[in-house]
């Protein structure tokens, strides 16, 4: 199987991932929505079904991951340069902030759940406490923050970087740079900006469909590589 297949064939399956762990979250805990509750609730909802939720979020995070080797595999499709070369790191670094932001919630949150059940009122207001403090931490800061800001730069880059050797058209560079945008208005929603959270929402919807799309061009280019030639006709 020829590189930009394995590559086409990541992307797509980086944006199936996603998207199927995304649904299942919000069918199984309201995710994200669940994160405006009070720290109480999250965690009770958590420890209602820890299992099916921690499944989610590690094939969220498992998304996430996919991110660094096909940043890595992208950059290789493309003449050596400066854009190509950045576009790997900060693809690197998006999965690696992603992964640490998501992780907390099968790794730690389990535990702090757990506790919950037979604790003291005073170690109630402990527990909530780290769980407000990890949030603020590895989700907010960590996972969205940088996540918003490293995605969108690496989605940029790509795009100027496949633009210039020819292998996506004007419609494709259009949707990757509008959904980055859109993406990156994530980093608003802390300061209470208006229509900011729905606006990251379409961003990632416009960003899974560019991730699909990408994918369907490497595969193309692939397949054209191995196609054999077409016999000339005996005249």
């Amino acid at each position: 199987m020829k590189r930009t297949t394995v590559t086409g064939l990541m992307l797509i399956a980086s944006a199936v991932v996603v998207n199927a762990a995304f649904m299942l979250l919000g069918i199984a805990f309201d995710y994200p929505d669940i994160l405006q509750r009070p720290a109480t609730e999250v965690l009770a909802r958590f420890a209602a079904d820890p299992f099916v939720i921690g499944v989610g979020f590690t094939l969220l995070a498992a998304g996430a991951a996919m991110m660094a080797p096909i940043a890595v595999r992208i950059a290789r499709h493309v003449p050596a340069g400066r854009i190509g070369t950045a576009a790997a790191i900060v693809g690197i670094a998006a999965a690696v902030v992603q992964v640490v932001g998501l992780l907390r919630w099968p790794l730690i949150v389990p535990f702090l759940a757990a506790a919950m059940g037979d604790a003291t009122p005073a170690r109630r207001a402990d527990i909530t406490a780290q769980f407000s403090t990890l949030n603020a931490v590895l989700g907010q800061a960590v996972g969205e923050t940088l996540g918003y800001l490293f995605t969108a730069a690496w989605t940029m880059l790509v795009v100027i970087a496949l633009r210039r050797a020819a292998v996506i058209g004007r419609l494709l560079a259009v949707l990757g740079f509008a959904s980055a945008a859109l993406i990156l208005t994530g980093d608003l929603i802390p300061f209470g900006v208006p229509g900011a959270d729905a606006a990251n929402f379409i961003g990632y919807v416009l960003w899974s469909v560019w991730l699909v799309a990408l994918g369907a061009v490497f595969i193309r280019r692939g397949i054209r590589r191995v196609a054999p030639p077409v016999p000339a006709l005996a005249s």
